[in-house]
């Protein structure tokens, strides 16, 4: 499936100071004609959304109009693949994410490499997953939780989106470290995975915050601990698995922005300069909070390194619990 929308740009001029951003200057003629920007899902949800709610701003930016383009299927596959392969001149651009460049490629061989064909160019942001169980279960904190499957060997299961999503791996990553051993049901999609813990037909679930939040504030989930650097502004009195003991829980559900491989370097910082700046104004937090998304402005190569880390997060993890999906 496709959707096109034109975001149609201020006609010549730049967006109030980005004139004068350093390294502007030597990509002056770019972009002169519209950018395709690919999201890899279909129309409506949480990812087409943030990259609706960015590119609104950056065609303003780059004085140009972004045309986005839905291309689900596959898992992400056919958008990584029509990117990698488009000319590396700047006017194709893809909203890369957690699954199309860190848990498919570490769970199932796919026909792209998720670091040699593509340039990164930004992050745009992420929303943490949060571990959340049945409410009906005698269980508190993390502790009782871990405490509690120990004491019940081989009755306590789990629900995913699906076998090598991202909460699927999470929670396996934190079993992995606290050596509690929980049986593995995969759903299609987070919301019936969500409805059976909600069932008690499962006892825990890891989603993304956006997807459990009206659950947990309803009642009807308990959340008991999240990942991340820090605690989520709309549950506070959540822990972050860092401050319970867990390391390597930075573990994010993140969203950015990626090329084919070979693009210019004074493409690339303009791109990165301005899509910086649109995710520093004030009202972008806001903006984007509908899915719980906290902006997360990167350099090229920090973003660089942060792919390759994440990728090989979930790679070691796949290995060592001998999750593969072909």
């Amino acid at each position: 499936m496709q959707r096109r929308t034109f975001l149609q740009a201020a006609p010549v001029l730049l967006a109030p100071g980005l004139a004068g951003l350093p390294g502007l200057a030597g990509a002056q003629g770019y972009p002169d004609k519209p950018i395709r920007y690919i999201v890899p899902v279909a129309p409506g949800g949480g990812s087409d959304m943030v990259g609706r709610t960015v590119c609104e701003r950056w065609s303003r930016a780059l004085g140009q109009q972004i045309v986005v383009e839905n291309q689900g299927g596959g898992g992400g596959v056919i958008a990584c693949q029509n990117t990698a392969r488009a000319p590396a001149d700047g006017y194709t651009l893809m909203q890369g994410y957690v699954a199309t460049h860190g848990t498919s490629p570490a769970t199932r061989k796919v026909p792209y490499d998720a670091v040699k064909e593509f340039t990164p160019i930004g992050m745009i942001g992420a929303t943490p997953n949060i571990l959340v169980i049945d409410p009906k279960l005698p269980i508190k904190n993390l502790k009782e939780f871990v405490e509690y499957v120990k004491a019940h060997p081989g009755q306590i299961s789990y629900g995913s989106a699906g076998a090598g999503s991202l909460t699927h791996l999470t929670m396996e990553l934190m079993a992995q470290q606290l050596g509690i051993p929980m049986t593995h049901a995969p759903y299609r999609g987070v919301a019936p995975a969500l409805t059976d813990t909600i069932g008690s037909q499962t006892q825990a679930v890891f989603p993304g915050l956006a997807a459990a939040l009206q659950h947990i504030r309803s009642g009807r989930l308990r959340a008991l601990a999240i990942t991340g650097n820090s605690r989520a502004p709309q549950v506070p009195d959540v822990p972050t698995l860092d401050e319970l003991g867990l390391k390597n829980f930075d573990a994010v559900q993140w969203y950015g922005v990626v090329g084919p491989a070979g693009i210019p370097d004074n493409v690339v910082t303009r791109l990165n300069e301005t899509l910086n700046t649109v995710l520093k104004a004030p009202d972008m937090r806001e903006k984007l909070g509908g899915e719980a998304v906290e902006p997360m402005p990167m350099s090229a190569p920090e973003f660089s390194d942060y792919l390759q880390k994440d990728l090989a997060r979930w790679t070691a993890l796949a290995k060592a619990q001998n999750i593969s999906l072909d």
